[in-house]
Formats: structure tokens, sequence, C-alpha cells
């Protein structure tokens, strides 16, 4: 398989960045390397491994999605920085024309 400038110059692209003719050529023969180490897997024996989505047996960390009491509002405008009454007090964000 050959992995020419054009194909570089299209990844490039694609990736929004610029390269100059030196950097065409490096990443012309890295792809081509990483390509070539793709390609050994085809020359191994897998017929007994099964699919697989990751590395590691990966569980669900998230604890059970169940209703529970909130913050007492007073407990949550004590720890506001600047508060107006009952409510907490933040800075203007729309500006009017």
């Amino acid at each position: 398989m050959q992995i020419g400038k054009e194909q570089v110059e299209y990844l490039a692209r694609l990736s929004g960045i610029e390269l100059d003719e030196a950097e065409k050529e490096t990443f012309s023969r890295q792809l081509l390397r990483i390509i070539g180490y793709v390609e050994q897997i085809g020359d191994l024996d897998l017929s007994g491994v099964p699919p697989t989505a990751h590395t590691q047996d990966l569980t669900n960390v998230m604890r059970e999605d169940e209703c529970r009491p909130g913050l007492p509002q007073d407990a949550a405008l004590a720890m506001a920085p600047d508060r107006q009454g009952d409510y907490f007090r933040v800075p203007k964000v729309i500006k009017s024309e």
C-alpha cells in the first residue's frame, strides 16, 4: 500500500492543519508504518477471541437514580457570595441595546 501526497493533504484538510512539503513526506512515511502495524492483525489467529469494545471489564460506577431530599434553601443561600433576600444575586449577563 502507498500513502501518497494527495491522501496526506486530504487528511490535513480534514484535520484543519497546514503542512509543508517536508511534513507531508514525514507523515506519509509514518502513516504507512501505522497501517503496516494494523495489517499485522490480519496474520493472527483470532478465532477464539470474542469481539470486545474494551480491553477491560467495565461496570457502571454510578449510583442508582433515586429521589433524595435536596439542600435546604437557607443552607444553599448561606454559601452564596452575594444574595438578595431569598435569591442568589448574580451579575447581569444580557446586554440591552
